[in-house]
This record gives C-alpha cells, sequence and structure tokens, in this order.
C-alpha cells in the first residue's frame, strides 16, 4: 500500500486538501483505482462499505477538472446517487477536496426547488451530481444538455437496482456520449449489474480490494433471539441500549417507515435522545435530523434502509437491526455504517422467531453465523413460538378473525352440537329480509326496528348470535341447510312461455 497520496498521480492542489482533511495513507480502494481514473480508463470498483469509495473517485476527477470550462446547461460530468442523501455527501466531498479549485458543482435532488437548481444549471456546472429521477425530470424540461459529459459516475450500482432505476440508468446513458469514461463503484455486483457494465462499460478495469459481501473484521456481531411481540422487542432494545457501556450513539433500522415512526416515538417517551429517518419524510426535515446526529445533538436514530448505503458517519458506534433485513445484502450495508476507517463497532440484531430463513441467509451469505449471545432478563421468545408464525401474520385480518360471526380461536361446534341446535320459529318473508339487509347495523333509529331486532334474537339460539348481530345457520343434509334461509333466486315468479 502507498505510504501517502504523491505517489498516485493527484495534482497538488487536490494533495493539499486531502492533508488539510487530516488525511495521510490512501485506503486500498484509492490506492488501485485513482490511478486508473487518471488514465482515463472505464473502471469497476468493488468493496465492502466503509473503504473510502467515494473519495476514490473525486480526488482524480478535481484532478482531471483543472483544465477546461463548464458551459451552461452542459456539465462535464455527472455522478449518480440512489438517495438524496448519499448524493448531498458527494457534494461535501467536493467542497472539501475541491477547496482550492473553482469549480461549480450542482445538486439536484428531490425535495428542492427546481428554480434554484436552473440558476446553478445556467451558470454552468462542472460537477453534477443527482438522483436519476430528477435529473430525468430537468433535462425532460430542457433544462440540461447531457452531450458535454466526460465522465459518468454510478455509484452503489447495486442499490440502484434494489430500488428499481435500472431502465432509469439505461435511458441515462443512452442520452450520454459514447466517448466518455464510465466509473462503477458497489459493494456488491449482483448478475444485473454484471450485464450493465458489459452494456455500457469500454474494456473496464476491475478492481476488487475484498470479498463481496463481506463485513469489516472491526465490527463485533451479535445476533440476539427475542419474541414476536413488538412491545417485547421494544423493551429488548431498551434493555441492550441502556446496557452497552461503550455506547456514544447508534443507528436503529426497521425494515418498514411506519415501525421506524412507531420505534421512535416509543424511544422518545422513555426519555431516550431519537430522531427517525426514513424515505417518506420531506429534505428539510431528512436534511435536520442527519445533521443533528452527526453533530451529535442526537444519540440515536432510528431509520430505514434509506440510511443503509454508503452514509459516512465515521463515530457511529453501534448498529441495531430492531428488523432482520429480508435481503442478506442489506445486512452488510447497514452494519457497514460502524467500524469504519479502522474504528470498531457494534451490531446487535434482533431476531424474532419468524425471522429464521433471514438469519440463514445472512449468515450464508457472509460465510460465517452471527453469533448469538444469551443476556440474563431479556424478553425472549417463548417455547411455543419456535415456528412463529411467518413475518406479516402476527396481525390476523379481518376476515380471518371471525368465520361467520364466530370467534375464530374458538372450536368450530361438532357435528352433534349442531344437530341438537332447535329449529328457528319463523323465517321471515323475503321483503323483510331484504330490508334488514339494507338496515345499517345496530341501528336504533326507530323503536319498530329495535324491536323487530329483539324478536328475531330471541327467536334463534344465543350461541348462533355473534358480535355483529344474527349469523345465518348452516346445517348439513342440504345444500342450504335444513333452516338456512332460501336463495333469493328460488323466490322469484317464474314465467313459462306458452308453445305455438
Amino acid at each position: 500500500m502507498a505510504t501517502d497520496f504523491n505517489g498516485l498521480g493527484l495534482s497538488a492542489k487536490v494533495i493539499d486538501a486531502v492533508a488539510s482533511a487530516g488525511y495521510t495513507t490512501p485506503t486500498q480502494i484509492q490506492e488501485q483505482a485513482i490511478p486508473h481514473v487518471l488514465e482515463r480508463k472505464d473502471l469497476i470498483g468493488i468493496a465492502q462499505t466503509g473503504t473510502g469509495k467515494t473519495a476514490s473517485f473525486v480526488l482524480p476527477m478535481l484532478t482531471l477538472l483543472e483544465s477546461g470550462r463548464a458551459r451552461a446547461r452542459m456539465p462535464r460530468t455527472l455522478i449518480l446517487e440512489p438517495t438524496r442523501e448519499l448524493a448531498a455527501q458527494v457534494a461535501e466531498n467536493f467542497e472539501k477536496y475541491g477547496k482550492n479549485h473553482r469549480l461549480s458543482v450542482a445538486l439536484l435532488i428531490g425535495g428542492v426547488s427546481f428554480e434554484d437548481q436552473n440558476k446553478v444549471l445556467d451558470r454552468g456546472a462542472d460537477v453534477l451530481i443527482a438522483t436519476p429521477g430528477r435529473m430525468l425530470d430537468q433535462f425532460e424540461r430542457g433544462r440540461i444538455l447531457l452531450t458535454g459529459v466526460d465522465i459518468l459516475v454510478i455509484d452503489e450500482a447495486d442499490r440502484m437496482l434494489d430500488m428499481g432505476f435500472i431502465p432509469d440508468i439505461e435511458r441515462i446513458c443512452g442520452l450520454l456520449p459514447a466517448r466518455r469514461q464510465t466509473l462503477f463503484f458497489s459493494a456488491t455486483m449482483p448478475p444485473e449489474i454484471q450485464r450493465l457494465t458489459s452494456r455500457f462499460l469500454r474494456d473496464p478495469v476491475k478492481v476488487e480490494v475484498a470479498r463481496q459481501n463481506s463485513t469489516a473484521e472491526t465490527i463485533e456481531q451479535r445476533l440476539v433471539r427475542v419474541s414476536s411481540k413488538p412491545e417485547d422487542k421494544r423493551a429488548v432494545l431498551r434493555q441492550l441500549i441502556r446496557a452497552e457501556t461503550g455506547l456514544t450513539n447508534a443507528i436503529i433500522f426497521c425494515n418498514r417507515k411506519r415501525d421506524v415512526a412507531t420505534l421512535q416515538r416509543s424511544l422518545e417517551r422513555h426519555g431516550f435522545s431519537v430522531g427517525a429517518l426514513h424515505g417518506d419524510m420531506d429534505q428539510k426535515s431528512r436534511t435536520e435530523t442527519l445533521d443533528g446526529f452527526k453533530a451529535n445533538q442526537i444519540t440515536l436514530l432510528v431509520a430505514s434502509d434509506v440510511a443503509a448505503r454508503g452514509l459516512d458517519i465515521p463515530a457511529v458506534s453501534h448498529v441495531f437491526n430492531f428488523d432482520v433485513p429480508t435481503h442478506a445484502e442489506d445486512y452488510v450495508h447497514r452494519i457497514g455504517r460502524t467500524g469504519r476507517a479502522g474504528r470498531s463497532g457494534v451490531s446487535v440484531t434482533l431476531a424474532a422467531p419468524s425471522d429464521g430463513k433471514y438469519v440463514d441467509a445472512i449468515g450464508k451469505l457472509i460465510q460465517k453465523p452471527i453469533p448469538e449471545v444469551t443476556i440474563e432478563g431479556l424478553v425472549t421468545a417463548a417455547p411455543d413460538d419456535a415456528h412463529g408464525p411467518e413475518r406479516g401474520s402476527e396481525r390476523p385480518s379481518r376476515s380471518r378473525g371471525r368465520i361467520r360471526g364466530r370467534d375464530a380461536s374458538r372450536p368450530a361446534p361438532v357435528e352433534a352440537e349442531v344437530a341438537d341446535r332447535p329449529a328457528r320459529v319463523e323465517r321471515p318473508g323475503r321483503a323483510e329480509r331484504t330490508e334488514r339487509a339494507e338496515r345499517p347495523a345496530r341501528s336504533e333509529t326507530t323503536r319498530n326496528d329495535s324491536q323487530r331486532r329483539r324478536s328475531d334474537r330471541n327467536d334463534r339460539p344465543e350461541e348462533w348470535t355473534g358480535t355483529n348481530g344474527p349469523v345465518e345457520g348452516v346445517i348439513a343434509d342440504s345444500p342450504f341447510g335444513t333452516d338456512g334461509p332460501v336463495p333469493a333466486f328460488l323466490l322469484r315468479a317464474t314465467r313459462i312461455a306458452s308453445a305455438e
């Protein structure tokens, strides 16, 4: 490994900015990728999260952009990011390492007014950093011409695939000049991305500095078995947070956005300093929350997978997986928020009984099981939950909660009990049944209606009456039940045509 940045071919301005930022030794991905980028070669960079992929394309791009000048609405370079946070973070890197340059950087992300972005584009952008959707919006509005792009960077390519951006990426690549330099950076390389690189890259150099889907050795991984009840999981999480002596801050990941909000409110009620981050928040709130977490104004950040990829928050001490990720690759990215740049970190995953297949998939991906720990006093899975319900089945739907007015949890009556039921005294006529069906349930509008319903209930056995009103019985030996309602079509008058 190179001892410093001087031997990589970077310009003096860039080396000075890197030294001012406090970095003296390049990481492995930086050492291998930067010389190839400076030689104008297409490149595929594969490295686990937290290894400095961003600087491996920002630093050489700054050197290459020292010559030339941007023209209005014609960016010289284009960097595509899957999320707003990652795009903003790359812009911060250009600001930090490009302090000795006079380059114009345009940031196109959702949640920001088009007018402000148009002003930057009209002046000319040396570097355009964008999410695919907003970039295409501006192109369709006629605010961007892509014919002057010399370098295309697709960052976190596998995340682009997960978020469904591949069609947008293909369209954008078709709008760019054929003679350009293209750089792919990602932590994993699924087959779909490999097909994309073979289509849009020319003889790329592949730089892989770590085994794909591996986790950093500086992260202590733990697995804690818990009950599937959300309130029990929240109680366990609070106990774990309070028990961690070395916890300075932590990111807590949930699979669903609504669970992020619920958990954030719960932790707040119990006195924790906590914020939330998920895709449904407006951009201002997302930025303020993330800035507060980076500035240690917030200790705990409850987040969806929007925070799992590429966010550079160097001093995160702990990561908690409140939910086991359904995609094993997301586990690698989530816990990669800690243990960055050689620091030590801790990841704790709470696994309910129904999470077994996801835990097994993670172990298969990272080629080792997550070490399971047992902590006294924690609310764990009950023995009868060993084969717990599948994810999403904890809360039965209304259609399954009751079967024809009977509580689904009660055993169905045996055939002998059905046969012993007394018959109803009187079957209401068709007009009365129609009127009753159209009347709102439990309506108390008139005295006569109330009396009629009470009479109907008194004429039926008690077990035939559910909480939602009378329930029609179905008894064996007849297609419609010996005492069930006669279908309406059997009561209709028929007309027999006379023969002519």
